[in-house]
């Protein structure tokens, strides 16, 4: 098979609105390590095959970094000049780093979000999912489950954890959301990540003259951090901390009512229930598109990629790659993934991992078990999707129930 080289990232959603492109799906069989010309002319590359997606992400050798050369956005982003010179490093976002500066300010998180440090919250985080499933029940439906259940779980937990206060919450969650739209101009996507900035770094500041029991102020202590830097490291937590587990909690629970037969076993059978979210974070890879800095020529799948391409990765065509998983399309409850890569691979993985899927766990078990007729409030169709934003997910998702 052989297809064309790709202008621009294929984004619209003609295949349904769980599964990539088509046109992506083609190019992975055909070409899983291919080269793609960017609207501003570069030629860079996209990469859709699993072995090669994590090969990418565990090779530094394909940079994190946006201060070593230009990064090339590979879709149309009106009112947006192209970029000619390397973005600024931001101090304290280390996912936009490479080791040591990486490794330095990660580790300084690591003992927070350990597997232990998240078994003992377990509790606290299940019972802020089942006080919002009581204010849940209390309204009268349609509601939508988007601003009543599956963002304020996620948080209401990284309010807690962090030490942001929960009655600041629409101030960061407009500027977030703002900040992670595609096709807004730069002027106020800068506004949105300046509002954020400023508003974090006075909290941290709080929080260093008279620190607390929470992660900042842990982090606040260490005399080795700036305030810029306790400003970047809180910003990544508290957008990767909420935006993401509320896309999948959401989509997620959008994907179960279009799969009834699906929903009805992990309704008969609850102890399915952490092989469905590990499914469900394979099946939907709701942070899907992530990019790299080829800082030397690298030879990948019988591709040479020169130095100085940038390098797009898509998480959900490699977790829906047949070549790794088998009827890969299909949502199944009972599978037993192992490797997907919706949490990433290598050295950025994501640390709050074990968080996330705690949260999806006591979200999802909560939602079935109180609300047995969940249903859709409107026709599929009209359910508006996320096709514009960084996370994909639904803008809303109305529901009733008898």
């Amino acid at each position: 098979m052989t297809v064309s080289v790709p202008q621009g990232l294929p984004m619209e959603r003609d295949a349904g609105p769980f599964d990539p492109p088509s046109a992506i799906t083609t190019l992975r069989a055909a070409r899983p390590v291919s080269p793609m010309v960017f609207p501003d002319g570069h030629q860079g590359w996209l990469i859709t095959g699993y072995e090669a997606v994590r090969q990418v992400m565990a090779d530094t050798r394909f940079s994190s970094r946006q201060d070593l050369g230009v990064l090339h956005v590979p879709f149309e982003t009106p009112g947006m000049p192209a970029a000619t010179e390397p973005s600024p490093q931001v101090p304290g976002l280390f996912i936009s780093m490479d080791p040591p500066d990486h490794t330095r300010l990660r580790r300084k998180l690591t003992g927070a979000f350990t597997v232990k440090r998240m078994k003992q919250l377990e509790d606290g985080i299940i019972a802020i999912a089942e006080q919002q499933l009581d204010h849940l029940a209390s309204l009268t439906p349609p509601v939508d489950l988007v601003q009543e259940f599956a963002l304020p779980v996620p948080s209401l937990v990284i309010c807690e954890l962090l030490g942001v206060p929960y009655a600041d919450r629409e101030t960061f969650q407009s500027n977030s959301s703002k900040f992670m739209e595609r096709d807004i101009t730069l002027e106020d996507k800068m506004a949105a990540f300046g509002a954020m900035f400023g508003y974090l770094a006075e909290l941290v500041t709080t929080k260093r003259a008279d620190p607390v029991d929470d992660i900042l102020s842990d982090l606040a202590r260490d005399e080795e951090l700036g305030i810029e830097d306790l400003t970047g490291m809180a910003f990544l937590l508290l957008l990767a901390g909420h935006e993401t587990t509320a896309n999948m909690l959401a989509l997620g629970t959008f994907a179960l009512l279009e799969h009834p037969a699906q929903l009805a076993e992990l309704r008969a059978d609850p102890s399915l229930l952490p092989d469905a979210v590990e499914e469900l974070m394979r099946y939907l890879s709701v942070a899907d598109i992530f990019f790299r800095y080829a800082t030397e020529d690298i030879e990948l799948g019988g591709e040479l990629i020169p130095a100085g391409s940038t390098v797009v990765v898509s998480l959900l065509a490699a977790n829906r790659d047949p070549l790794r998983f088998e009827n890969p399309d299909a949502l199944d409850v009972h599978r037993k993934v192992r490797g997907q890569v919706a949490f990433g691979h290598g050295i950025h993985q994501c640390l709050g991992q074990q968080l996330a899927r705690i949260e999806m766990r006591a979200g999802f078990e909560g939602l079935l078990r109180r609300f047995p007729r969940l249903e859709l409030a409107i026709p599929a169709g009209d359910v508006k999707l996320r096709t514009n934003m960084h996370i994909y997910g639904v803008h809303e998702l109305p529901v009733t129930w008898a």
